[in-house]
């Protein structure tokens, strides 16, 4: 994926509703593009426009993000908040307009009160990259299941903050040691700041994010 896709597709910002074990992945990489210039989001707008028409919800975040990004572009920007809604959000991420990272499929998000709810399927094979390893622990992290997972997250002063609370896969629950074998073999080398505990900076100029009651409020300054 390139950087200026990464950036399009926000999900550094809907990282805040979804894993910082699985999707937030992307988010990091995304918040590293934040500081892509007006004209490389520009690229990224017209490259994105050849890309298959998006309609209802997923067509109006796809505006929001536009309107989020020539804000950004603006020296200054204007104060301006935007609230992205649960709905939206979903239907952008299971859109065309998103590429999801390999083996996640099917995400859904619910948010209430900085506190977020992300289940995906997701093939663990597809994770892995064919990398095996004879630790018993993650043994949990095969073939495809069903995954829940439940995070705490909040974006002040242009940073975002996320805590990883708990993973369940088809109903059960995963061990914290566990998880953060995983992460340490299959998803850090990729993704370095990626963990239970994931901070990132957030692009486009915004200062918070704060998950409400099924809406996520992003302010720019």
């Amino acid at each position: 994926m390139k950087p200026d896709a990464m950036k399009k597709d926000l999900i550094a910002i809907t990282a805040l509703l979804l894993t910082a074990l699985l999707c937030s992945a992307t988010a990091l990489q995304q918040g590293k593009a934040g500081d892509q210039s007006a004209a490389s989001s520009r690229a990224a707008n017209k490259s994105r426009s050849a890309g298959p028409a998006l309609s209802g919800p997923a067509a109006s975040m796809d505006h929001k993000i536009d309107v989020i990004e020539a804000n950004a572009a603006r020296n200054p920007p204007r104060r301006m908040s935007t609230d992205l809604t649960e709905a939206e959000i979903n239907a952008y991420i299971n859109s065309p307009a998103v590429k999801l990272p390999a083996g996640v499929h099917n995400p859904h998000l619910t948010g209430i009160d900085s506190n977020v709810t992300g289940t995906a399927n997701v093939d663990f094979d597809q994770i892995k990259a064919g990398r095996s390893s004879s630790n018993p622990l993650l043994g949990l992290f095969s073939g495809t299941h069903d995954v829940k997972v439940r995070v705490r997250g909040i974006g002040t002063s242009g940073q975002a903050n996320v805590d990883v609370e708990s993973v369940e896969i088809d109903g059960v629950s995963v061990p914290r040691m566990a998880l953060e074998f995983f992460i340490d073999r299959y998803l850090r080398p990729k993704y370095p700041g990626i963990g239970m505990h994931s901070t990132f900076r957030m692009p486009d100029r915004i200062d918070t994010a704060v998950v409400g009651s099924h809406t996520l409020t992003l302010v720019q300054k």
